[in-house]
């Protein structure tokens, strides 16, 4: 079954580059070249990944992206043309799983898309990954892939999700920041050991009370982060 991607960039020879390059694999290319077609198409329709361009009319990436963690935690990789990490990291704060940055190499977004999709396939066709992980109030649907804390379902994006899962599911055992980002993010992820102390601050902020004082999610000092 072909994926489908939405792709967004207001330069119209990049998105026909995009789209071109992914259909020869199959995958169901949707095109839109501002931020309020992106985020009216995102709503309308199931992608299993959003390339977000950073610098949009009408409404920036970042604010589509915002707007889009409402509603759904599709995977979300921006596109931007600015090598400044602080872009980077704000993408992330946004709620985006990954970056980009251009001009890139159109081999590299097709594998980081690959990769993703790979992961997420694997897991679904796992027959023995615990379907559901219950700990302290705290409740994890893995087949639906969604949160619950006293019957409150909590809204993580995809990373989130995947940090959560892999700690919940190995109580006690700590993850250093260089473990968690290559088994989550993968071997070839250009990114650095930031990324996964910006997502383990997004994710204690959605679960914990008191996110300085986490419960869940705790820090072993100079080594990373378990769930108690």
């Amino acid at each position: 079954m072909g994926q489908r991607v939405l792709v967004v960039d207001d330069e119209k020879l990049i998105v026909k580059g995009i789209r071109f390059s992914l259909e020869q694999d199959d995958m169901e290319v949707d095109c839109a070249y501002d931020g309020e077609e992106a985020l009216e198409l995102a709503r309308q329709n199931q992608y299993d990944m959003i390339l977000l361009d950073v610098m949009l009319p009408k409404m920036t990436g970042f604010e589509v992206c915002q707007q889009i963690r409402e509603f759904s935690n599709v995977p979300i990789v921006m596109l931007t043309a600015k090598g400044d990490d602080m872009d980077k990291i704000l993408g992330l704060e946004y709620g985006a799983d990954d970056y980009i940055t251009k001009p890139f190499n159109i081999l590299e977004v097709k594998a980081r898309i690959k990769a993703i999709i790979r992961r997420a396939t694997r897991r679904s066709g796992d027959k023995e990954a615990q379907r559901m992980v219950e700990k302290d109030g705290m409740r994890l649907d893995c087949d639906g892939r969604r949160v619950y804390i006293e019957d409150k379902e909590i809204n993580l994006t995809a990373k989130e999700f995947e940090v959560l899962e892999l700690l919940m599911k190995n109580p006690g055992k700590v993850y250093s920041r260089e473990s968690l980002l290559k088994l989550v993010w993968g071997n070839d992820y250009p990114g650095d050991v930031r990324t996964v102390d910006v997502h383990i601050r997004r994710l204690r902020e959605k679960i914990e009370n008191v996110p300085g004082e986490p419960v869940y999610v705790r820090t072993k000092w100079g080594v990373g982060y378990y769930f108690a």
